[in-house]
């Protein structure tokens, strides 16, 4: 379980465009901007957001955003798609997890991967 999450991104305005997007069909919004970091979440910020120094060299990073139903998953894949990331897998269940694991996982614009999953039956 997590309490918060964040991570460092090279360009802040390109990937505050797309977790706006991606997030909101989860439920979750932009909830503090500050200039070194945003914070996500929906009842607390709890994903966060900040520019990584210049001289960083990056690694990629794993994410997964918990969805309340299968619907959630494939709006998560659309929007992601509509602001431009790389779809890694398509919206399925993922039986090798659990029988009822249904997720999505996507590049962000920094190349991390990024996963919108349910796990209640379908």
């Amino acid at each position: 379980m997590l309490d918060h999450l964040g991570i460092q991104v090279r360009d802040l305005d390109a990937s505050i465009t797309f977790y706006d997007a991606v997030l909101a069909t989860l439920g979750a919004r932009r909830m503090l901007q500050y200039p070194e970091a945003v914070g996500y979440g929906s009842g607390k910020p709890d994903f966060w957001l900040s520019p990584a120094p210049a001289e960083a060299v990056g690694r990629e990073s794993h994410i997964a955003f918990t969805a309340p139903d299968r619907a959630s998953v494939r709006a998560f894949h659309d929007a992601a798609v509509t602001a431009g990331a790389r779809v890694l897998h398509e919206p399925r269940v993922w039986p090798e997890y659990h029988a009822d694991y249904f997720g999505v996982f996507v590049r962000d614009p920094d190349g991390n991967n990024v996963e919108a999953v349910c796990h209640a039956p379908g």
